[in-house]
């Protein structure tokens, strides 16, 4: 009996080996550092020019990408869980620094965003 209960243990323990399985449309390590720079740009927007919408500029980010809402949200927590989220925001902060090099020094946070002057937004 007590030989029944150890392999028992035993293949509960080796079937539960993992936290999340992979999602079915799991997007690329790429894709997702240029969805998360954007999302980055989107929230910096927002932040700078409060009148701004920010639940609209994160659907237009998934609409370019071609991505779904789920689709993101189950990569994003996989990756997470999985622990490779490090690698892709590091890209992602790259991807920033292609588009925009004065931002290094935000990144890296040696200024703060409102000693930063703004471009003032026009609206028709």
């Amino acid at each position: 009996m007590k030989k029944l209960i150890f392999i028992f243990v035993l293949m509960c323990l080796f079937s539960c080996s993992e936290y999340i399985d992979k999602p079915k449309n799991l997007i690329d390590k790429d894709k997702m550092s240029e969805i998360i720079a954007d999302l980055a740009i989107n929230d910096q927007v927002t932040y700078l020019y409060p009148g701004s919408n920010l639940e609209s500029g994160t659907r237009f980010i998934l609409k370019n990408h071609q991505v779904k809402t789920e689709d993101f949200v189950a990569s994003y927590r996989y990756y997470i869980v999985k622990q490779k989220m490090t690698g892709i925001v590091e890209d992602a902060q790259k991807i920033i620094l292609e588009k925009d090099p004065k931002s290094e020094k935000i990144i890296k946070g040696e200024t703060r965003l409102k000693d930063i002057e703004l471009p003032k937004l026009e609206r028709r």
